[in-house]
């Protein structure tokens, strides 16, 4: 009986799989830039400085007497937020911003007894419209909740200043952001401006809080606080 002799084994070409390793960790390099590019198309783009009342503004036509009343947010308003994020090993600041932003205040004397600022949180954009759309889309669900308010809660004293001066002032209220209510405290700077006021003012967030997740995805993640922030111009209703 003759014997069968044994299969031999394929020999695997060591040339090819060091070949086919390339392959796949360069497909994988693409990928995870691609992934970059599409969250974030300008990694050095500079953030927006925190909004504040200017130290140079037009000097106040409104007598003592008109301060009293309805005020209503006017244009050259503008809100947002602000957050830090580590792209790819850098730390990077984002801020988006928009002039989607309306409101209305009461003054008695030089108290402010209401205040009301809602912003289109589907109008922010940051430098980047694929970070925008993760945002807007998967982070904060402007679909169901296309705005943010943010409500006095009591009155606060010696608020409205006079002349040029400018006061900064703790303006304790609620914080409505994806359809979650918190208390908050934001803090404010006031400034007569010409025939109206300059009001800015940033509330410190926790995204968690408002049922938010902060994006983690891998090659980005944003850290799980950030701020809203606004400047916003008001002027007596006619």
């Amino acid at each position: 009986m003759t014997a069968v002799p044994p299969r031999r084994r394929p020999t695997r070409n060591p040339v090819a799989w060091v070949v086919l390793v390339v392959v796949v960790v360069s497909v994988l390099a693409v990928g995870v830039v691609a992934a970059t590019r599409a969250y974030s198309s300008r990694e050095d783009a500079k953030a927006s400085a925190t909004p504040t009342v200017a130290a140079s503004r037009a000097p106040s036509t409104l007598d003592p007497a008109d301060l009293a009343g309805r005020w209503t947010v006017g244009g050259d308003s503008e809100a947002g937020y602000r957050v830090h994020e580590v792209l790819n090993g850098s730390d990077v600041t984002v801020t988006g911003r928009t002039d989607s932003v309306s409101g209305e205040a009461t003054v008695a004397g030089t108290a402010i007894t209401a205040a009301t600022v809602t912003v289109r949180v589907a109008d922010i954009a940051t430098d980047s419209a694929q970070r925008d759309s993760y945002f807007r889309d998967s982070a904060l669900d402007v679909a169901a909740f296309p705005t943010a308010t943010f409500t006095l809660g009591e009155p606060i004293a010696d608020a409205v200043p006079s002349g040029s001066a400018t006061t900064t002032v703790d303006a304790p209220g609620e914080l409505t952001l994806h359809g979650v209510t918190r208390s908050v405290t934001a803090t404010l700077q006031i400034g007569l401006d010409g025939d109206g006021v300059q009001v800015s003012g940033s509330v410190p967030v926790t995204f968690a809080d408002y049922g938010v997740q902060a994006p983690d995805l891998g090659f980005v993640r944003v850290e799980p606080r950030g701020a809203v922030e606004f400047l916003v111009h008001a002027s007596p209703a006619r």
